[in-house]
């Protein structure tokens, strides 16, 4: 009995820099990398080009659907041409929203045919939730397509964008990612990287995509070493661990008050007990500095008040506020006029 051939799988692109997307080419044998071929889709029929092949046992044959065949040089004209009229579809779409005023925050972004232009998309984004449904009705009647209007997020549109990033080169969504990767502030803190928001977040106002690229690498150089803030021991004495270098694979660490670059195999990781039994002596060396740098100051005098002798009286008030009216009426401009 021969044996059934198995199904020829390719991996096809609509965008570039897109994702791919896997479907069976077994009813036409001859395709090879870089040929145009038209397959069915969610959002209807669409031209994609063939980026390589893909063995059947690495891929999900219930899910994979056949190409319906290679695409003409008429398919691929029409393509060029309706790719020509996606600016102008775009600005008038701007220009619609406008008019229509209750479209506030949201951003158009890209304007998209089909390779037939039986379907044009409008991608935009927007924090909060709109309605298009006017907006889509009034693009019914400015183009002869049935209109899509989809919501995309910030990188995505950023991927289609384009441009560059702050490191001065373009994108990584736009230049070699196909698909995202999830980014946390993990990753941030596993490379040791300032965590001001200028420093990870990208055009998109997202997590850079680029702390994934060698956030592994950081993983692996950081096993056997110390966290920070524990006691450790080195071969200059035991001290507290304030700073790790992973690539290097070294560790930094204070010894009474002494800061030693020790490597992380010449270091020993003490257990609980050990650790506050240098803590307890750590204090008490500070303690006993303190002591000494204040036994050379000399305390300032303390001078006593001495009391009055009994038989001497201060003057009583009556006394005072007679001789100060004594003295006041002998100054007054009335005595001198008298005299």
């Amino acid at each position: 009995m021969a044996e059934t051939p198995s199904p020829l799988i390719i991996g096809v692109r609509f965008f570039p820099v897109g994702k791919l997307y896997y479907f069976d080419s077994s009813e036409y044998p001859g395709v090879k990398i870089g040929d145009h071929v038209l397959v069915e889709t969610s959002r209807g029929r669409q031209l994609g080009e063939i980026m390589g092949f893909v063995p059947a046992d690495k891929t999900d044959l219930k899910s994979i659907k056949p190409i319906m065949r290679q695409a003409s040089p008429r398919d691929l004209l029409m393509k060029k041409q309706y790719e020509a009229q996606e600016e102008e579809a775009l600005k008038t779409c701007k220009d619609l929203a406008e008019k229509e005023g209750d479209l506030e925050g949201v951003k158009f972004v890209k304007a998209s045919y089909n390779y037939d232009g039986s379907l044009l998309s409008f991608l935009y984004t927007s924090e909060e939730t709109v309605s298009t449904t006017r907006l889509r009705k009034r693009l019914t009647q400015e183009f002869r397509s049935r209109i899509e209007m989809r919501r995309i997020g910030t990188r995505d549109a950023a991927k289609m964008l384009g441009e560059y990033g702050a490191c001065g080169s373009q994108r990584c969504c736009a230049s070699h990612l196909t698909e995202f990767c999830p980014i946390s502030i993990k990753m941030a803190k596993g490379q040791g990287i300032s965590l001001n928001p200028s420093e990870i977040t990208g055009m998109c106002g997202r997590l850079r995509c680029c702390l994934n690229y060698e956030y592994e690498l950081y993983v692996e150089a950081k096993r056997g070493m110390p966290r920070t803030n524990k006691w450790v021991s080195t071969p200059h004495g035991a001290g507290k661990v304030i700073d790790l270098n992973p690539l290097k694979g070294m560790v930094t660490v204070v010894i009474e008050g002494t800061r030693f670059e020790v490597e992380k195999e010449e270091i020993q990781q003490v257990s609980e007990e050990q650790a506050a039994e240098m803590r307890a002596a750590a204090r008490s060396v500070e303690r006993q500095d303190a002591v000494e740098s204040t036994a050379g100051v000399k305390e300032p005098k303390q001078f006593k008040e001495t009391p009055a002798p009994k038989g001497d009286k201060p003057p009583s008030g009556k006394k005072r506020s007679k001789r100060r009216g004594r003295r006041s009426r002998s100054k007054s401009p009335q005595n001198k006029k008298q005299d």
